[in-house]
């Protein structure tokens, strides 16, 4: 049960304040065995974390001196122990997760290896898409948020070095645009398809992700009018942004309120520097910054203070 099921029971039965308190705590808020769990896994994490950054930083700093077969059996050999890892049967699944997590790191540094040594003059996005290629598996199986969230930085910056290596032709404006819809169709998927299972720091994540796309884009397409993709760009960010003002109202989610206008408020300053000429400009568009912040500030607030009262 979460905490809408817990808001709309409320509204229409007669729970007690001290039943609706009792139920949040017991399935909405972190006991002291949530936080004993969390740590541990986040000390875990950090462990794994570190040792994975030692081994990139002992490749960067003894690069010179190291045979190339030692690099090779270095790196291949700490990718076969963690895979090994991984496939031991009564391993934890949290556990499991992150080191596999860290196996898929390692991938990147085998592939960067592998092109050190051999020179192999490939474009740096060749080496993103070879690394998202391989641990495509490993992500659909784990279903672990923190994997998934590093396989769709590498698409974003597989797609973003291809764009900028091979298809010089394409505006930044068509980039843009192409990268918001894989983000929105990431965080729709996310919220249809996996909502109990994925955590909301991967959402927020992804959205803001989605949301800062569009906003580069106009804002690029606004001084470079004649970009034959700016039309379609804003037509998706408006259809994009107002189903994020329902969801957000509906699910009662601050975040989506407080980005969307943020992003809104971003290109209207934009725009109002755009079609302006004079020195004084800044100073409008400073209050219009300040005002327009003020103004959503206050509206969350009551928003939010509407939202407690109905509890």
């Amino acid at each position: 049960m979460q905490r809408e099921d817990i808001q709309i029971i409320s509204r229409y039965s007669d729970l007690t304040e001290q039943a609706v308190d009792e139920a949040l705590k017991a399935n909405v808020y972190n006991d002291k065995i949530a936080w004993q769990k969390f740590l541990r896994l986040f000390f875990i994490s950090l462990g794994v974390c570190f040792t994975v950054s030692g081994i990139v930083f002992f490749f960067a700093y003894n690069w010179e001196n190291l045979h190339k077969f030692v690099k090779f059996g270095l790196t291949e050999g700490l990718l076969i122990v963690t895979v090994i890892i991984v496939l031991l049967p009564k391993i934890n699944a949290n556990f499991r997760n992150i080191i596999l997590t860290a196996a898929s790191v390692l991938v990147g540094v085998l592939f960067a290896v592998f092109g050190q040594i051999y020179q192999t003059g490939a474009n740096a996005y060749d080496f993103f898409l070879a690394w998202t290629i391989f641990v495509t598996l490993w992500v659909i199986v784990s279903n672990f948020a923190p994997l998934w969230l590093l396989y769709i930085i590498l698409i974003n910056t597989t797609f973003i070095l291809y764009s900028q290596q091979v298809a010089n032709g394409w505006s930044m404006v068509f980039v843009c645009a192409t990268l918001f819809i894989i983000n929105a169709i990431v965080l729709v998927s996310a919220i249809f398809w996996g909502k109990k299972k994925i955590p909301n720091w991967f959402l927020n994540t992804v959205a803001l992700a989605s949301v800062s796309y569009p906003t580069i884009g106009i804002v690029v397409g606004i001084f470079n009018i004649d970009q034959t993709s700016f039309p379609f760009l804003v037509l998706i960010t408006a259809l994009a942004y107002t189903f994020g003002i329902w969801y957000g109202l509906k699910t009662k989610n601050a975040f989506y309120l407080s980005v969307i206008p943020f992003s809104l408020i971003i290109i209207v300053s934009a725009f109002i520097i755009k079609i302006s000429d004079g020195g004084m400009i800044f100073l409008l568009v400073s209050l219009f910054i300040v005002l327009s912040i003020t103004l959503t500030i206050k509206n969350l607030l009551d928003i939010q203070k509407k939202w407690t009262n109905e509890r």
